[in-house]
């Protein structure tokens, strides 16, 4: 819930369908969010659902066992899965109009985002985005927020403050 955080410190909004509160309600706001929910809808959470069940299977626990420690026998740490898939392995050599393997994923993110979805977000690609931005300034790049919240951890270790002023925000 990293991104929730930030958001909250930005005091910012969460995407709509994106978390829910304590009673399970859908919620915009940070300060509210308790769990987040699986990304694109009915599909997001079949995939959400196989994954919880692998790494179950995989970590030899029961997922819902998650920290609900009990003296009952059972497993109860955490439990994950992690699935990489080296692009080599994708690529048979035939892709249609003789793309290459770059050029088949290019157009397969073309039409991922087109026909009505051109506003649709890749995984990661806020984080890319931030990445070339970072990148271009030459560091890393905090909000207003984040800065203040530095501030604030280093006169309470006694440490020099920071100044806003010195450091280059992300906008």
């Amino acid at each position: 819930m990293g991104r929730v955080q930030q958001l909250k410190r930005e005091g910012k909004t969460l995407p709509p369908m994106a978390a829910v509160d304590k009673d399970g309600n859908p919620t915009t706001d940070p300060n509210q969010a308790v769990s987040l929910l699986p990304f694109g809808a009915h599909k997001g959470y079949g995939m959400s659902l196989i994954n919880e069940i692998v790494s179950g299977y995989i970590g030899g626990s029961l997922p819902t066992l998650r920290n609900r420690w009990a003296d009952d026998g059972d497993k109860h740490t955490c439990t994950f899965f992690f699935q990489v898939i080296h692009p080599d392995a994708l690529n048979a050599g035939d892709f249609a109009k003789k793309r290459t393997q770059s050029e088949n994923l290019k157009a397969v993110i073309a039409d991922v985002l087109g026909h009505g979805n051109e506003k649709s977000m890749l995984p990661g690609q806020v984080e890319a985005e931030f990445a070339k931005r970072t990148a271009a300034a030459g560091g890393l790049l905090f909000s207003a927020a984040e800065i203040q919240g530095f501030d604030e951890l280093a006169q309470e270790f006694g440490q020099p403050r920071w100044s806003l002023s010195e450091f280059p925000v992300a906008r």
